[in-house]
């Protein structure tokens, strides 16, 4: 009986662990790109022939950034998408969907994904990915016990942010943090559409 208590309170506090240190990550993230509203006119400077096609995609991206009062805001939870879950929100305006945010949880990491929608097609796909210096709960103890210089520490980990521009359905412009600036692949932008396309289809079955 003895024996039985003491595995129940470890893992009531092992889970008050997870609760709290999670719930720390999720405050530290902010939906983006509201930030810097002319970010996106940048991307064009080194890619000059495609100004014409970028923009309605930015012009589309501008205008749903701009709502203030959407007519409904849901919220859904992510199963099954990562080791720590995750959460999605919808924007709507005159029932139409206009955008989804989305955040995956892991032990590693978390991505934050936002999709703006254009006539019921991806038009525009911001993704931050956070890789974090320490796994989630690998904190000042556990730093102790193995020898270690550092604990899990949310505001040091690495991000690469990476903006998707669609016409049409099809992907034609990538710009990544972490590239010099010159122009992917065909082959890469192809995998890459095809992968940004699955994910966007998997999410709809897991939050409709």
């Amino acid at each position: 009986m003895k024996n039985r208590f003491l595995y129940l309170l470890s893992v009531l506090l092992i889970t008050c662990h997870f609760s709290s240190a999670k719930g720390l990550v999720q405050n530290s993230v902010e939906d983006t790109l509201k930030i810097k509203a002319s970010f996106n006119e940048e991307d064009t400077e080194a890619h000059e022939y495609l100004k014409d096609r970028l923009k309605p995609i930015q012009t589309n991206f501008k205008r749903i950034n701009s709502i203030k009062n959407w007519s409904a805001v849901k919220s859904k939870n992510i199963e099954g998408e990562s080791a720590e879950g995750g959460e999605a929100r919808l924007y709507y305006q005159n029932k139409r969907l206009e955008k989804i945010i989305a955040r995956h949880y892991g032990e590693m990491g978390q991505l934050l994904v936002e999709y703006y929608l254009l006539n019921g097609k991806l038009s525009f796909v911001f993704e931050k990915e956070y890789k974090y210096n320490r796994p989630l709960f690998y904190d000042q103890k556990a730093m102790k016990e193995n020898n270690d210089t550092e604990a899990f520490d949310f505001k040091k980990s690495e991000i690469t942010e990476t903006r998707n521009y669609f016409e049409k359905g099809n992907l034609i412009h990538i710009v990544n943090s972490q590239d010099c600036g010159a122009p992917f692949s065909g082959d890469y932008v192809r995998e890459e559409e095809k992968r940004i396309i699955e994910d966007f289809k998997r999410l709809q079955t897991k939050i409709f």
